[in-house]
Formats: C-alpha cells, sequence, structure tokens
C-alpha cells in the first residue's frame, strides 16, 4: 500500500555447526585421541574384571581352557569336554533335581540375563516411564539380580527415589511383554525393593492326587490342602482363622473342601476336631462322606439354622469359660476344635426365601465368624457369588481363596482392593484347571497362587473306610516324597 517492496519468502538458514573437536589445533586433537583411547581401555579392563569377578569359574575354565590348548593342543580339551558332557548326563540320570537346580537353571539364569534382562532394560524402563528426571538428569531402576526357575524369572529391582510399587503395578502388562512372559506379577521385598514375576509357563496345568491317608500330625494353623506354584505344601490356618472359598461352578471348590477334610480325618478319627456341615444342595457334595460329620444338615430351612445358632450358642458358652484361663484354644484344652464346613453359604444367608430364618442365619454366621476364633471354632465357607449383598459380611473371613471367577471386579470383592493389580488374576484361571486358586490371608500383602488335590470318588470311599474302620495307608519312607512329585 506504501509502495514499498517486501520480499515475501526471506532466506531463513541456519549457522553450519562444526563437530568441537574440529574446531582444537592440531596436536591437541591427537592428544585428546590418545587420552579417549586410553579412558576406553581403562574402561574396558574395569568391566573385564567385574566379568571375571561375576562369573569366577567360567573365567577360570575359559583360562585354562586356552592355556592347555596353546601348550597341548586340541586332543586334550576334546577329551575333556566328552567327559564333562559324560558327567552331565550321569548327574541328570541319577539326581534329577540337583542337576536341575545347582546346574540347568543357574545356565538359564545367566543366558536370560546377558540375552534379555541386560540388552532390553535401559530401553525398557524408559519406553514404560520408570524413570524419573531431574535437573536434565536421568534417574533409572537399577537391576539387581535375576533368578530363573523354569517357570518364571525373578528379576530383583531398585526403584528410583520417590517411585512407589504401584508405578510397577501399573505397567506389569507391558513389563510381560517387553521380557516375552506370559504375565508380570510385583512383589514388595523390602523399602525401594521389589521383584517381578516373570511368567512363562503354568507349573500347576496338571492335577495333583492325594497322599496317603493317616500317619501325619496335623497342625491346625497349617493344614495342607495342595501344592503352590512353587512346589511347596499349600496350607490353610484353620486356628484362630476364618476361611471363605468363593468360585463358579466347576471351579473347583469341592477340591479345596475334600483335600482340608482329607487332612484334618486323622484328628477327626482321634476325636481333636469335630466337623459340623450344612449343605443346602440335598447332600450332593457333603454327603459323599456324612462319616466325617459329627452332624449335618441337608438343607437351608429351619434344621440348617437351629444348627447354626446351637454352633452360635456354643461358641459364647466356651468362651465364658475360657475367660480368665485362656486366651487361644489349645489341644490340652480338653475340647475338640470345631469346624463348620457350610457349602453354598449364599443360600442360607441371601437366597433363603423366609426373611425370619435368613436374618437367624445371618447373625448366627456372623457370631461364629466374629467370636469363635479364640475358643476354637472355624467356619469353611463356600459361595458362587461374592458380592456384598450376598454375603455382607466378607471381611470376617481372614483367609479368603478365590477360584475362578467371571468378573476383574469380582476378584477385588473377595481378594480385596489393589490385589489385582499386583497379579492375582483369578477371573483369567482357565476351565481346565479346576482347583486353582489365588489365596489371600489378612496378614500378609502378596496373594500366593495354589492348586488343592484333585479327590476322586475312589479316594471318597477310602476316606469313609479310614474313618469307619481305622484303615491307615502307610507312607512312604520319604515322607516329602509325595511333595517332591506335585
Amino acid at each position: 500500500m506504501s509502495g514499498r517492496w517486501v520480499d515475501p519468502a526471506p532466506f531463513e538458514g541456519a549457522r553450519p555447526r562444526v563437530p568441537w573437536w574440529m574446531l582444537m589445533p592440531g596436536r591437541l586433537r591427537w592428544l585428546a585421541v590418545l587420552v579417549f583411547l586410553v579412558w576406553s581401555l581403562v574402561v574396558a579392563v574395569v568391566r573385564l574384571v567385574f566379568v571375571v569377578l561375576r562369573y569366577p569359574i567360567a573365567a577360570v575354565v575359559l583360562a585354562g581352557s586356552a592355556w592347555v590348548w596353546w601348550r597341548f593342543g586340541l586332543s586334550p580339551l576334546v577329551l575333556a569336554l566328552l567327559s564333562l558332557v559324560a558327567a552331565l548326563e550321569l548327574w541328570w540320570g541319577l539326581w534329577r533335581r540337583s542337576f536341575l537346580r545347582w546346574f540347568w537353571l543357574r545356565v538359564v539364569t545367566e543366558w536370560r540375563r546377558a540375552t534379555v534382562y541386560v540388552p532390553r532394560w535401559r530401553s525398557v524402563v524408559r519406553l514404560s516411564g520408570l524413570v524419573g528426571r531431574d535437573r536434565g538428569r536421568e534417574y533409572r531402576p537399577r537391576l539387581r539380580r535375576v533368578r530363573s526357575e523354569g517357570w518364571r524369572d525373578r528379576v530383583r529391582v531398585r526403584m528410583v527415589p520417590g517411585q512407589a510399587p504401584e508405578a510397577w503395578e501399573a505397567r506389569r502388562e507391558g513389563l510381560a511383554h517387553s521380557f516375552g512372559a506370559r504375565s508380570c506379577r510385583v512383589r514388595v521385598l523390602r523399602p525401594r525393593v521389589v521383584e517381578l514375576d516373570l511368567v512363562h509357563s503354568d507349573p500347576l496345568a496338571r492335577p495333583v492326587a492325594v497322599p496317603p491317608l493317616g500317619g501325619v500330625e496335623v497342625d491346625f494353623r497349617r493344614v495342607v490342602v495342595g501344592v503352590t506354584e512353587s512346589g511347596r505344601p499349600w496350607r490353610l490356618r484353620l486356628l484362630g482363622a476364618q476361611v471363605l472359598v468363593v468360585g463358579v461352578p466347576g471351579a473347583g471348590k469341592g477340591s479345596v473342601l475334600w483335600s482340608l477334610i482329607w487332612f484334618l480325618a486323622p484328628a477327626v478319627r482321634a476325636g481333636l476336631v469335630r466337623l459340623v456341615g450344612i449343605d443346602p444342595k440335598g447332600g450332593m457334595e457333603l454327603g459323599q462322606c456324612p462319616e466325617a460329620f459329627d452332624r449335618v444338615v441337608y438343607d437351608n430351612g429351619p434344621d440348617a439354622v437351629a444348627l447354626l445358632e446351637a454352633v452360635a450358642a456354643e461358641v459364647k458358652e466356651r468362651a465364658s469359660r475360657y475367660r480368665g484361663v485362656r486366651r487361644l484354644w489349645t489341644r490340652s484344652a480338653g475340647e475338640p476344635f470345631t469346624v463348620l464346613v457350610v457349602d453354598e453359604l449364599a443360600d442360607l444367608v441371601a437366597y433363603q426365601p423366609d426373611k425370619g430364618l435368613r436374618e437367624r442365619a445371618v447373625r448366627a454366621v456372623q457370631t461364629i465368624t466374629s467370636q469363635g476364633r479364640a475358643p476354637g471354632f472355624a467356619v469353611v465357607g463356600l459361595v458362587q457369588d461374592p458380592r456384598k449383598e450376598v454375603v455382607g459380611f466378607r471381611h470376617l473371613f481372614s483367609t479368603r481363596v478365590a477360584l475362578r471367577l467371571d468378573e476383574p471386579g469380582q476378584v477385588d470383592m473377595v481378594l480385596g482392593d489393589g490385589v489385582r493389580e499386583r497379579g492375582a488374576a483369578a477371573h483369567e484361571i482357565g476351565e481346565d484347571t479346576p482347583g486353582v486358586a489365588w489365596v489371600k490371608q489378612d496378614d500378609r500383602r502378596e496373594p500366593e497362587r495354589a492348586r488343592a488335590f484333585h479327590v476322586t470318588d475312589a479316594d471318597l470311599v477310602e476316606l469313609r473306610d479310614y474313618l469307619t474302620y481305622g484303615q491307615v495307608h502307610e507312607l512312604p519312607d520319604d515322607g516329602d516324597q509325595w511333595q517332591e512329585a506335585a
């Protein structure tokens, strides 16, 4: 408008950048190259020393092999290699568990550490948002230790300052895919240290047979009902605890129930334990072995409610006699430890059409679960629907067992808030693995995955004969043989 010419596209160019070392004088440049080479050599030597200190046996073997090759040729090495292979074959054939523990799993551990975790660690934690930055400095979680157990890798991590375990729990799915695992679980070991369980296979895929009856002393604090995924016995606490077992039809609630009764059978026969049962399904479950119960009712009507109220009255009466004498039931009390088994608990406390009977049943069960721990009463309740309107007193059960469930939200209903984020995916248990469960106890932060013994109809016949006629099957010479087989 003013008649002045304006360039419509002015030239915008960037000043060419020259590497800093190109601006150095020639002699100083060669001195910098020499310093860089010396520094690289020092770093390589230090790393080599660390490798030798971490793998001393491998370093000595390699150095010795190189010296033998240089001094005597290749023939002695071939002979030594063949002898080593023969020794390993003999070790594998005679002592397989020792071979796996002390040789093979250690080799797998170092292999996975060197080929999976160390090369990928920096990029995985960066892309997962698990690093911290402050004033231009990056703080990265430290990979501390890797242990492979075949079916899982245990990766110990030291978190960055200001980081919480919930940050790792929120990213466990991404961590599992990044390291080629089926799933990832997060466990807190101590402040600032967590351990990642990267699971590759399921050790509980096959059913576990029950061990022989009799000959095992019953510990009411540690009653064996199956095996955990780490191979140890799965133990349920009855003394001072209440147990709630939740699972959809076909999930294996009967396996947990009969495994528990199977190991209590010696104490039942000796009079140390008294079983009281209620089966609203007309005896389809508890009627398979009524000899195990002192009293049993096969409906959810007045007889079942009267039995609950009778047990609740016994709780109060025994507690009044223990006042000032003892704080917790012991075997020296001279009275049996009483276990109330209620199959389909919801039929009594939620689905009972008679409101009066339903309210009486709820009050009786609440009394037993809240007051029965000290005087020697335990409740084992089995239910399909864990919603609060069905079982509104779930918090009174200190041990909760979650078998296969339908929805992810049901896991939090049974095991508690935040347990599913730590890896307890009970809603992902397959239909072909009945008896597999996640177990949560009030005094433990981390849940445990286990599988109950597979109790067949033939086993129930054997259990009836044992309780009726006292037929005892001798245990194997090694008391842990069944555990090793599991």
